[in-house]
């Protein structure tokens, strides 16, 4: 069931968003070669409980920490540990922050020192396929137009759009109906209403889309070991257009 916030809902959602905009903000002067993924994670610890909030992640279904830390061919769910980022990586950073009785989710993908263009390149696409898909964000129009624009302008550069992890409603829980596929075809899907909150989040490889969980039960890589980058925000629907409350 699709859960429609209040305008007041939606404005105790700004609280966490925020909290998830300023790790974001913050990270860049962080993530460089010889930091580890742990050191990223205790950094977003540190940042989210500063401002009051509580990593939505932590603990989440077992999940071990506060920040999904995922290195070139890991799409999502990287587990931080003691692995230190090298030059040329690329490190997608997935953040969630729950205050007000509200959760807010973002990711990025970083470039780590001298990144190569293909690198640039495919973290761009998967950047601007989410502008893409949120122009179809709009009332009335139906939830997989959302979908088919993310994937039609990522297919246009041969990349893979991923196919087993979609994003989502979110709310007072952390994910809510309805999943969010980033393919499909326009004119399916639920009907967009004002008051719908969403976490679009495009999850793109340089090679096929195919992937595989590794034994921890949550690491998600490539089959094909190519490179995958991430881009996510929580979206609010209104009668104006889409409001991005984590940018």
């Amino acid at each position: 069931m699709v859960i429609i916030k209040s305008s007041k809902e939606i404005d105790l959602m700004r609280e966490p968003c925020g909290v998830v905009k300023e790790v974001h903000e913050k990270l860049p002067s962080l993530i460089k070669p010889g930091v580890t993924t742990k050191s990223i994670d205790k950094f977003v610890y540190d940042t989210i409980i500063s401002r009051s909030a509580i990593p939505s992640f932590k603990n989440y279904r077992g999940f071990p920490g506060s920040a999904c830390v995922s290195i070139n061919e890991v799409v999502v769910h990287g587990i931080p540990d003691e692995r230190k980022l090298v030059d040329g990586d690329i490190v997608s950073v997935d953040v969630g922050a729950y205050k007000n009785g509200f959760h807010g989710d973002a990711a990025r993908t970083f470039l780590v020192g001298s990144v190569s263009d293909e690198a640039k390149q495919l973290v761009e696409v998967t950047e601007k396929s989410f502008y893409k898909g949120i122009e179809k964000a709009t009332v009335k129009n139906r939830l997989h137009d959302i979908s088919y624009a993310i994937q039609e302008y990522v297919e246009g550069f041969n990349y893979g759009v991923i196919r087993d992890f979609f994003g989502h409603g979110i709310g007072r829980d952390l994910h809510e109906d309805p999943a969010i596929p980033n393919f499909g075809k326009p004119n399916r899907g639920t009907r967009l209403r004002a008051g719908m909150v969403l976490a679009i989040e495009p999850m793109v490889s340089m090679g096929n889309y195919e992937v595989e969980i590794l034994e921890d039960g949550w690491t998600v890589v490539t089959k094909d070991k190519s490179l995958a980058a991430h881009y996510e925000n929580t979206i609010a629907i209104t009668n104006n257009g889409p409001e991005i409350l984590t940018v």
